[in-house]
């Protein structure tokens, strides 16, 4: 298992702020909150990312 803070998760993604992330987590992107820090698992990013992806 291979968490990610939201810093990483933004970097890796390739976006300049934060909204995005906040925008999937919203939509049901699974976050680990240990404290006041949230983290996100690597693999659980993925397969939220295949399974919104549309083909049109």
């Amino acid at each position: 298992m291979e968490l990610m803070n939201l810093r990483q998760v933004r970097d890796l993604l390739g976006f300049k702020s934060y909204k995005p992330i906040h925008k999937l987590i919203e939509n049901g992107l699974p976050v680990v909150t240990i404290g006041k820090r949230q983290y996100i698992e690597k693999d659980e990013l993925q397969q939220f990312i295949k399974s919104q992806t549309q083909i049109k």
